[in-house]
């Protein structure tokens, strides 16, 4: 039986691929469940045997102040620790809101149950008894001794060194930095009037009222003579006056990723099989993803969503380097000979062309068209979420239906640059300095501030959400999506950033050539695509770096 002086923090993710149990008592923390044990008294008691967790007393303790710590929920008062996994903001790398379901369960000892405070989420459940971590400090620094030992508490996110109080509650902030939230109201998502069924839908024909040119894309490029810095880039060197006619939409050869580098040189990367490359020679309606780093799990589309129609027609393929393929291997999940599993085709990329993972995740994101040379249409998805409806209706309901070349949301909660750029630079998404450079070359450019009472405004607003990208591969979209992957490759990967500037600036200079975009709302995203958070274990990785 546990005395009324110990607490019981429960852990998801430990070595042994069970649940990690610290028993934290006055003299010290020692943790049982997988690992090493690290005592500092002779008389630890041992796990108790199963039955009640805590004596009377103990448990009478514990729903008074789990009715305490539901009024400070209430008010909004934040502990120290929500949960284990490193918590940057509410946003994800690009800006993506993040769904986490918060849990306060009522229980009782005697009934096989009892009242813990965590986060349930889909790397597994934190939990810890109804005083929280904030209590259970508060408790150790009234009933320990004067002597300070040090101890170790393994979270399955690195080791938080223990010496008193002040220290603990310190290590933790630091190892799991919480920035402060900035509030906002989430929407749900909305109803999309879809057609009832895919039977009998039939793709448009050739609309002639769409910009009608020729693209060709720079294959190569040549080491210039007395440069010994210059080194050859999967984006390729494009200067500025090559970036200003780029964006005139007439028939030309521009950069748009994939630049070879010179005869006997290394190839500038993202390097597929011959095998997978005359896969993607053969789709004409394509889903995609990519995970790198093993950044994500791999999310299959919701079956029951998917009609025969499209299992059919279209391409269902996730992008992966040899890290994320590994991954997705122990998590169980072993693509069949011909790297298929489930609805996904699995193509695995070799030499990434960038250090920065998030700029390599641009590539299959913005240059789609590259990978599919055959495609007509395409459906893009971050790896963050899982597809919820069937890409024949969302292609007739968001291009077909209103004669639009590319669909993308705003945004939910911003909708000017300037707001966007001042929360990258609050949540430290890249450095500062390129960021105001960016952002002070878009100002010279003539980017307005949004103005959402302006009727004549060009955007319904200048910040997408970016996750989730319809596109027909029209020549006046493919050239939106080259313009908008130079700026990624020139500036920051931080797409939402560069988004309205590469549009209002194509606009402008092509007064006569619509480019038929549509923003719908971000409601509408959610209702099609599930929202999930990243890997617990890379997201740590990410936290001790």
């Amino acid at each position: 039986m546990m005395g009324s002086n110990q607490y019981l923090l429960r852990t998801g993710g430990d070595n042994s691929g069970g649940v990690a149990v610290v028993w934290i008592d006055n003299g010290g923390i020692r943790k049982d469940g997988g690992g090493n044990q690290d005592y500092n008294r002779q008389d630890v008691q041992k796990k108790p045997e199963s039955g009640s967790l805590y004596n009377e007393r103990g448990r009478n303790e514990l729903v008074e102040i789990g009715a305490r710590i539901e009024d400070r929920l209430d008010q909004k008062e934040e502990l120290h620790l929500e949960k284990l996994q490193p918590e940057f903001d509410e946003y994800d790398d690009d800006g993506g809101e993040l769904e986490v379901e918060k849990k306060l369960e009522v229980v009782d000892s005697n009934d096989e149950s009892r009242r813990v405070v965590g986060l349930k989420g889909e790397a597994g459940t934190i939990q810890a008894d109804a005083e929280g971590v904030k209590s259970v400090i508060d408790k150790l620094e009234d009933q320990r001794s004067e002597t300070s030992t040090s101890k170790y508490l393994n979270a399955g996110v690195g080791d938080v060194q223990v010496d008193n109080r002040d220290d603990f509650q310190k290590s933790l902030v630091q190892k799991h930095p919480r920035t402060k939230k900035r509030r906002h109201t989430a929407t749900p998502p909305c109803e999309i009037d879809f057609l009832p069924t895919t039977e009998g839908l039939e793709e448009p024909q050739e609309d002639a009222a769409f910009v009608n040119i020729s693209l060709s894309y720079v294959q190569s490029e040549v080491r210039p003579l007395r440069d010994p810095n210059w080194v050859a880039k999967f984006g390729g060197h494009q200067s500025l006056e090559e970036r200003e006619k780029s964006f005139y939409a007439e028939d030309q050869t521009l950069h748009c990723g994939f630049v070879k580098a010179p005869d006997g040189e290394p190839w500038t990367g993202f390097e597929l099989s011959e095998s997978d490359k005359e896969y993607l020679d053969t789709c004409h309606i394509a889903v995609s993803s990519c995970i790198f780093g093993a950044w994500d799990n791999l999310r299959t589309p919701t079956n029951k969503k998917m009609s025969n129609s499209s299992k059919a027609r279209v391409c269902f393929v996730m992008f992966v380097d040899q890290k994320s393929l590994d991954a997705i291997k122990q998590d169980g999940q072993t693509p069949n000979d011909k790297g298929i599993l489930g609805l996904w085709k699995i193509v695995l990329i070799k030499n990434l062309p960038y250090q920065d993972g998030r700029r390599n995740g641009k590539i299959p994101k913005l240059l789609t068209h590259r990978l599919f040379p055959n495609a007509r249409y395409s459906v893009w998805l971050d790896s963050k979420l899982r597809l919820h409806a069937d890409p024949l209706l969302i292609l007739e309901r968001f291009l077909w239906r209103g004669d639009h070349e590319y669909a993308i949301s705003n945004h939910y909660d911003r909708h000017c640059v300037w707001e966007e750029v001042s929360q990258n630079k609050k949540l430290n998404k890249f450095n500062h300095s390129i960021i105001d450079e960016q952002f002070q070359f878009y100002q010279r450019e003539g980017l307005p501030r949004f103005n959402k009472s302006d009727p004549n405004r060009y955007l319904p607003s200048h910040v997408p959400e970016g996750s989730f990208i319809v596109r027909a591969h029209t020549p006046m979209a493919n050239l939106f999506s080259c313009l908008w992957f130079n700026e990624v490759e020139r500036f920051t990967p931080r797409d939402q950033l560069s988004f309205a500037a590469t549009y209002i600036k194509l606009v402008r200079i092509n007064p006569t050539k619509k480019f038929r975009l549509n923003m719908f709302k971000d409601c509408e995203r959610k209702a099609m695509a599930k929202l999930f958070h990243h890997r617990l274990d890379a997201v740590a990785a990410t936290a001790r770096t």
